[in-house]
This record gives structure tokens, C-alpha cells and sequence, in this order.
């Protein structure tokens, strides 16, 4: 059975760094929204390289399901940014920028996972 190391996937690599992006954002979220939408964004950005990490010691079945699990995390997270911003809780230029690195990963996840020995 092969084994991908995910720290060097660069797919793991732009997830992580998403994850520490809404990190910083939600610094700045009001405390009101402590257990909701920072909540919700903070489990679903973390969610994303983690499970890239956990499915990268399963075969390459199994790691096709993380990888799904992880973009559907990333479509959530999308939805989440959107919410934020309705709220006025960051900007569009803000927005912009994690929403860029968010298709990135979804678009390098669909090419990776094309590549994995499935079935």
C-alpha cells in the first residue's frame, strides 16, 4: 500500500495555510459570535488539512473519501466567508482573498485525486 506524505503535498500546504488565514480572521469576529460562526469556521478550516492528513495513511480508496470530505469542508467554509461578510464581519478584499486560495485548493484537489489508484 502506498502512503502519500501530506506534509509534502501541496495540497495539504494551501489547506493549512487557509486554515491559519481564518485563523487570523476570526481574532477580529465579535465575542457574540464566539460560539457560532467563529465556532462553525474555525472546526470547518481545520477540518480541511485534516483530513487530507488522516486519509494520506489510508489507501488510495479511503483517501479519495477524505479528499471529498475536506472539499466539501472547503465549500462550507465558502458559504461561511459569505455569511461574514453579509455581517459586515470582514471586508470584500478579505473575502476575496481567502475565497482565491479556497478554489485553488479546490481545483488542485479535483487533479490530485484524478491521480489516485481508485477502485
Amino acid at each position: 500500500m502506498r502512503r502519500h506524505n501530506y506534509k509534502n503535498l501541496k495540497i495539504w500546504k494551501i489547506a493549512l495555510e487557509i486554515s491559519k488565514d481564518i485563523s487570523d480572521l476570526l481574532n477580529n469576529f465579535p465575542s457574540s459570535e464566539k460560539f457560532n460562526l467563529v465556532s462553525q469556521m474555525s472546526r470547518c478550516s481545520i477540518s480541511i488539512p485534516s483530513n487530507i492528513a488522516e486519509g494520506s495513511a489510508r489507501t488510495d480508496t479511503s483517501f479519495s473519501y477524505f479528499l471529498n470530505v475536506a472539499i466539501g469542508s472547503s465549500f462550507e467554509l465558502s458559504t461561511q466567508l459569505l455569511i461574514a461578510q453579509h455581517k459586515k464581519y470582514i471586508n470584500e478584499e478579505e473575502l476575496l482573498s481567502i475565497e482565491e486560495k479556497i478554489i485553488e485548493f479546490q481545483k488542485m484537489r479535483m487533479s490530485f485525486q484524478n491521480k489516485l489508484k481508485v477502485g
